[in-house]
């Protein structure tokens, strides 16, 4: 049972732990959810300030460090799973969200637009994440998401006359996008050139909605691994052939590469590297994958009769299986976060897998439960402290309470107790929270 605070669609929820609502959610996503957040919300300082403190001569450490730096183009670290495994993890809790409101007997349609509303939401505070609450800033990005959510509103019309769910789903956006760029156009009334449009939560959003949308259309897993090898596959194909104007055919640089190129060309705003975003809209095809992968794991727990001795041994095989694969079409299309490679989806999908297998193994097949909680209290409010870097001061609160402790150890491990109480407060924020039973809800 759920009571509303707020009745927006964002809205802060008070939740009480009984009925039904909670009997089916497993215990391992929240807290493998919380474990990925565990290393953006500062964790990954600690292993920066211990470098530092050994004057990054000790290799061990060093290592560490580096591993929570993201390479300069093409290669892996562990940083670069952070994301990816936030929106796989989107994907696999969608069987257990809106599936399970599908066999409540909810339409369709009622779950398509649940989740393209969940999608654009996202993006919007994606928007607020990169820009702010700066009128000048904020105003002409609400203008293109605006119109562009209108358009997907016009999706039972597109979708009746064309007869395809995602090419109308597709369309719709695209023409939303084009009337943005008109009206970015227009005059100086709508300045768009400061604004940064690519963010880590639109990327989720729109990838977790397109995935989703495949996923209430699509009856058998066998389908969607279709879309899943399609998605991939076809990106791979898209880059190798082509390129940016006066590059070479295949050309996977930062200024050479084909997606880098058309969002160059058809995003407004500024892109994060100038001439390349990340979190750009060509790359958010192979993204998609990524949340499939999700709810195709999702879905195997949730509906397969194994045991869950036996799904968690499948997950960590199909998991091992995928890192093998993306390592061998690393040869021909290297693993790279930036253009979210087809061979970075099937690597980070294949350390996804892992860890999953392992926390459902442990937590929800052996019972483990004590050990995850410091876990499970930062997944049930991922995107809160996500957002909370941009409105709250953490480094003050974290000062005002801690300070006298960085004193009292002195240089150079000061900086080191300091990361460990920055994250200390932003849990014990979490732990109030959770202990109140409140939680942001897209």
């Amino acid at each position: 049972m759920k009571i509303s605070l707020v009745r927006e669609p964002i809205r802060l929820v008070k939740v009480t732990m009984s009925g039904d609502t909670t009997s089916q959610r497993l215990y391992s996503l929240d807290a493998l959810r919380g474990f990925d957040m565990f290393w953006i919300m500062g964790a990954e300082e600690l292993f920066h300030a211990m470098n530092t403190a050994t004057g990054g001569n000790t290799p061990f450490w060093k290592a560490l460090s580096d591993q929570f730096e993201h390479p300069a183009w093409n290669g892996f670290h562990f940083y670069d799973l952070i994301f990816p495994l936030f929106l796989f993890m989107a994907g696999a809790a969608t069987p257990f969200s809106v599936g399970r409101e599908l066999e409540k007997g909810k339409t369709q349609k009622e779950c398509l637009m649940r989740v393209i509303k969940r999608g654009f939401i996202l993006v919007i505070l994606g928007l607020v994440v990169n820009n702010g609450l700066q009128l000048p800033m904020l105003l002409p990005a609400l203008t293109i998401v605006g119109s562009i959510y209108l358009f997907s509103m016009a999706f039972k019309w597109v979708k009746s006359t064309i007869g395809s769910v995602l090419l109308g789903a597709a369309l719709s956006v695209a023409l939303g996008f084009l009337v943005s760029l008109i009206i970015s156009a227009g005059g100086e009334s709508i300045q768009v050139t400061g604004v940064r449009f690519g963010s880590v939560l639109g990327r989720i959003g729109l990838a977790y909605m397109f995935a989703n949308i495949i996923y209430i259309y699509t009856k058998k897993q066998s389908t969607q691994i279709i879309w899943f090898c399609a998605l991939l596959i076809g990106y791979w194909l898209l880059l190798k052939f082509t390129a940016a104007p006066g590059f070479a055919m295949g050309d996977l640089t930062q200024a050479g590469n084909f997606a880098s190129y058309i969002d160059r060309t058809i995003m407004p705003g500024k892109l994060y590297l100038g001439n390349h975003d990340p979190e750009g809209l060509m790359s958010t095809l192979p993204a998609i994958g990524t949340g499939l992968l999700g709810i195709l794991a999702g879905g195997y727990l949730k509906n397969s009769t194994d045991s869950g001795s036996k799904k968690a041994a499948r997950l960590a095989i199909a998991g091992a299986i995928c890192i093998v694969i993306a390592w061998v079409w690393n040869l021909d299309f290297p693993v790279n976060k930036n253009l979210w490679t087809s061979s970075f989806v099937m690597n980070v999908g294949g350390i996804s897998l892992l860890l999953l297998s392992l926390f459902y193994f442990v937590i929800d097949v052996k019972g483990y439960k004590k050990w995850a909680f410091f876990f499970k209290v930062i997944g049930m409010n991922s995107i809160l402290i996500y957002m909370s870097g941009h409105f709250i001061a953490w480094d003050h609160a974290n000062h005002g309470f801690f300070q006298w402790l960085g004193q009292l150890i002195g240089n150079p491990y000061n900086a080191v107790a300091l990361a460990i109480t920055y994250v200390g407060v932003k849990w014990a924020f979490l732990y109030f929270m959770y202990q109140k039973k409140v939680f942001l809800r897209v």
